[in-house]
């Protein structure tokens, strides 16, 4: 009596959002889905350290799947793991591997339908196909778990944290790699990503489209394929992440495409191959980001108009910006450029010559890339010197009129 006393204490301490409910100890070997079966809604089934096989295993009503020291429950590379079909159902403390690798089912270690108010948090995920599925599910939360596949090319695996369809989530404090991407939003509105770590990902870090109304805050997005993508979208906030060492002929620190009224602030983008492609997007806000020896730190497509860049710092980039086009309809205000060569006579730490970020070597890579070859080379630098005294090829418009003296102290957690 005193230990299920003990216990049920140690489960309301831990999980005090739960509804009270009998506890069902299963012990090593034990039959999941037959103790999900027989449970009552609010129950909670614990697992008792050791292994467990099964999958597709099935839930239908409200419970908590809680393991105690990690137990392992294997999939035995057969479908999905877990299926839930409910509201209210939580996964906590538990080691799942091996799920089937269907690309026509998205098999995963935990799939979610239609689901409500379900959380997944501190569970240790590896050689899944999928980790954690939602689809057509709302207010989940899922956090602290550590997903993790060894899939060599990126058809033999599937995303790490993959909602569709779902809305009023939270994600925060992952760690994914090895997956395909590393979380893959697609009609999701009004969710918050937070402190995960995205890295080491076949594809993209973070993939979301027609995705509205979500935040991105203070995740690290590091080596991963093609970096992050962003598409078909309007209202994100991008603040305080880190893209970093992106590199490839296709990568990015961010892709931004036909995205409209959204924020990218206080962000680093460090050595990407790209730290910012953007196309077909307006309206868009680019500050208090600090770009650091980057290929191009910003790639403007003409396709792009209304734009404000302003206030960020460009430092050690191969190139600070370049575009396709000759009339950009972009701003760009008081960034700092360690380039400028510009002085400040009435000491108002803006730069008293406006500066042309975008030199004539730059639009020639653009119309043909295998003239990077030739950076560095004297007629390089011929070519640009002629540019800044004779501007001819070089947009007009794109020009900061008060460049910063100095660069702007950028604090980050990331930094």
């Amino acid at each position: 009596m005193k230990t299920l006393i003990v216990l049920l204490f140690a489960i309301s301490c831990f999980l005090p959002n739960l509804a009270s409910g009998t506890v069902i100890k299963l012990t090593s070997g034990g039959n999941i889905q037959m103790a999900i079966d027989n449970a009552q809604p609010g129950d909670t089934i614990l697992l008792a350290a050791g292994r467990y096989e099964g999958h597709d295993l099935t839930i239908r009503k409200p419970l908590t799947i809680w393991g105690e020291s990690y137990p392992v429950v294997d999939g035995m590379h057969k479908g999905n793991i877990f299926l839930v079909a409910a509201e209210n159902v939580h996964f906590k403390g538990l080691h799942i591997i091996n799920s089937g690798k269907s690309t026509m089912e998205d098999s995963a270690g935990i799939k979610f339908f239609d689901s409500k108010s379900c959380t997944v948090s501190d569970n240790l995920l590896e050689e899944t196909y999928f980790a954690l599925h939602f689809s057509n599910s709302e207010e989940i939360t899922v956090s602290n778990n550590r997903l993790f596949s060894s899939a060599e090319k990126e058809y033999q695996t599937g995303n790490g944290i993959h909602l569709w369809k779902c809305k009023n989530s939270t994600i925060e404090n992952n760690t994914v790699m090895g997956h395909r991407d590393g979380i893959y939003l697609e009609f999701v509105t009004n969710t918050v990503s937070r402190q995960n770590t995205i890295e080491g990902n076949k594809r993209y870090g973070l993939h979301f489209m027609f995705s509205h109304d979500n935040s991105y805050l203070q995740n690290t997005f590091r080596r991963n394929g093609a970096g992050v993508a962003v598409m078909y979208t309007h209202n994100v906030l991008m603040q305080e992440n880190l893209f970093e060492e992106n590199w490839g002929a296709s990568s990015y620190g961010i892709l931004l495409k036909d995205i409209t009224d959204s924020q990218v602030i206080n962000n680093i983008f460090r050595k990407n191959t790209i730290g910012i492609y953007m196309e077909g997007s307006s309206r868009n806000t680019f500050q208090n980001n600090s770009f650091q020896q980057n290929g191009w730190a910003f790639k403007l497509m003409a396709s792009c108009d209304r734009n404000t860049i302003e206030a960020n710092n460009f430092l050690g980039n191969t190139f600070d910006i370049s575009t396709n086009g000759s009339v950009v309809l972009n701003t760009l205000n008081q960034n700092y450029w360690d380039k400028y060569e510009g002085y400040d006579l009435d000491k108002d730490r803006l730069g008293d010559v406006p500066y042309r970020p975008i030199n004539l070597f730059s639009m020639i890579v653009e119309k043909i890339p295998a003239a990077v070859i030739l950076w560095r080379s004297f007629l390089v630098t011929l070519l640009d010197r002629m540019e800044k005294v004779i501007p001819s090829i070089t947009p007009e418009n794109m020009i900061d009129n008060s460049p910063k003296m100095k660069p702007y102290d950028l604090g980050t957690a990331h930094s």
